[in-house]
């Protein structure tokens, strides 16, 4: 079934918006990460048509949604409040399921805390860690340092912000945002078709690259890595000096939770890539505090931790698939999906 894509205006903005299926089918919406857009749901959509009202829309200054400042000092609000307007504003029926994807899970689980009464189920693929991205320590998401250095817009790698700004789509740099898409948002190995490659290729370059959208501002910091969150964009939305998503643990009516991960993802790890922690660990970033200081943020066993308050979730790990297993295992995925969803 063809996937429709059209623009949608709501009370806060311009909405790029995919859809797919009968509008009079149990609506799925579905929520995708940072530097990314609805185009790596396409597939995903199609082959659920039959069964439900797909949706997919792009969050505010990615893929072909209007540019808005996103004002990081309220975590994910911003993308909850936005998606409350586009609810709104295509008078879908409620309660409805929810699926976010990496950190379009923290915008889901927001939505949750915001509006509990309108989400049925949720599925989180890849979550990400209800304490943010950096600079947190233990399950319960202790701060490591009161301005949350090593979290934010300055922990992103200047060479791939500049390369995405440039609209890059080479292989020769190996921190491109092709190299990184092939690196990191999958497991190692995985060969897709040449135009579905470049369909998410695309879906990453219309980010809109600044300090209103990715990565955003940032300040400096004395304490390591010497860099800490601004106020505006999407990593220090993320960042836990703003993002707590831990009352999801408390939401009442609680919905039902699927969380779908990958063994070897890299980016929503308890050993992630992304974070300085491991980083230093590793000896990539210099200065490195040590682990009594600066331990690996366990992003996993974290958002663990707030589903076993909350309960009624099932955790589904599958082997050999990295960040995006919808991707990766589709048919294992969409089983796994459907049978939550029924």
């Amino acid at each position: 079934m063809t996937v429709n894509n059209a623009m949608v205006e709501t009370a806060r903005l311009q909405t790029k918006v995919r859809t797919a299926g009968n509008p009079a089918d149990p609506v799925l919406v579905l929520i995708h990460g940072n530097v990314s857009s609805g185009v790596f749901f396409e597939q995903l959509m199609e082959e659920l048509a039959d069964d439900y009202f797909l949706v997919a829309p792009d969050l505010r200054g990615y893929g072909g949604s209007e540019r808005k400042v996103i004002d990081a000092t309220r975590g994910m609000k911003d993308f909850s409040d936005d998606l409350a307007a586009l609810i709104e504003a295509m008078e879908l029926h409620t309660p409805l399921d929810l699926f976010g994807w990496s950190a379009g899970g923290g915008v889901a689980m927001q939505y949750v805390i915001d509006h509990p009464e309108n989400v049925r189920g949720l599925i989180l693929e890849s979550g990400m860690s209800p304490y943010g991205f950096g600079g947190t320590k233990g399950v319960e998401g202790e701060r490591i340092w009161d301005d949350s250095a090593g979290s934010g817009g300055g922990t992103a790698n200047p060479d791939f912000v500049r390369l995405l700004s440039e609209g890059d789509r080479g292989a020769d740099n190996p921190v491109s945002p092709l190299n990184t898409m092939r690196a990191f948002y999958f497991a190692p190995g995985l060969e897709l078709a040449p135009e579905i490659e470049e369909s998410y290729l695309q879906g990453m370059l219309d980010t809109k690259v600044g300090d209103d959208v990715y990565p955003g501002d940032m300040v400096p910091s004395d304490n390591w890595p010497g860099v800490a969150p601004g106020t505006t964009g999407m990593n220090n939305a993320i960042s836990p000096k703003y993002l707590d998503l831990s009352p999801f643990g408390e939401v009442s009516p609680s919905p039902a939770v699927l969380w779908i991960r990958g063994e070897v993802d890299q980016i929503v790890s308890d050993t992630s890539f992304f974070d300085f922690g491991y980083l230093g660990q590793l000896g990539f970033v210099p200065g490195w505090p040590g682990e009594e200081t600066y331990p690996v943020q366990p992003m996993v066993s974290q958002l663990r931790g707030v589903l076993d308050r909350a309960g009624n979730y099932r955790e589904v790990v599958f082997d050999d698939c990295g960040h995006s297993p919808h991707i990766e295992a589709p048919e294992r995925f969409r089983e796994e999906l459907q049978a939550f969803l029924d």
